[in-house]
């Protein structure tokens, strides 16, 4: 079945409530609107690569599945450091937990992402990771940093897009995937799939 393009008057829904995102479909110049889907996160196992997809598929589905009404894009973000992972922080003590096992050493940030079709069947899913290192920290500085308020809702405990950039030595991979979304990944899906019939889009779309 071939559906139409996203457009000004046929939006791409985002089920998801980040902030990063949007701003990274914003810096597009796509246009879509944004539902927050509320599933259960914890039953759900495999690689991290698998979760992160499958909690993205989940994410999307729901919210087809709350009426949208359009193209799909569900997308998950985990951090992985020795085979753990890191959510979210509970509090402060979680967020300086999970900065000091992220302090001196390289960790992967993995965002799986998830396309679905206006008549609810997912088209494209994919797991994308990028190798983050941290430099070396001192209590003070996680303290200053946990202090700020931007580790909590952050997976890791740290924003590279905000002041979280201090930390970070370099990356190997996609920077945006960091941030919550796969970029380069995502527009390659949506030109497969039929969500963009091209990219960039001109002054008229």
């Amino acid at each position: 079945m071939t559906h139409r393009a996203i457009s000004e008057d046929y939006p791409l829904i985002l089920a998801s409530a980040s902030p990063r995102r949007r701003d990274l479909l914003n810096q597009l110049g796509l246009s879509f609107t944004a539902l927050r889907s509320e599933i259960e996160e914890g039953d759900v196992s495999g690689t991290p690569e698998e979760v992160a997809c499958s909690l993205a598929r989940k994410k999307a589905l729901r919210v087809h599945e709350m009426g949208a009404e359009g193209w799909v894009l569900g997308a998950d973000t985990i951090v992985v450091v020795d085979h753990r992972t890191l959510g979210k922080p509970s509090d402060e003590e979680d967020a300086r937990r999970m900065l000091r096992a992220l302090e001196g050493r390289e960790h992967r940030v993995i965002t799986g992402f998830s396309v679905v079709s206006p008549e609810g069947r997912e088209v494209h899913g994919e797991a994308v990771t990028t190798r983050v290192s941290i430099k070396p920290l001192n209590e003070e500085e996680i303290t200053g940093y946990v202090n700020t308020g931007e580790p909590m809702g952050k997976a890791g405990g740290y924003a590279i897009q905000g002041i979280g950039a201090f930390m970070v030595e370099g990356i190997r991979g996609s920077y945006t995937n960091v941030v919550g979304l796969p970029v380069c990944e995502v527009i390659k899906a949506f030109k497969k799939a039929g969500v963009l019939e091209t990219f960039p889009l001109d002054s008229e779309h």
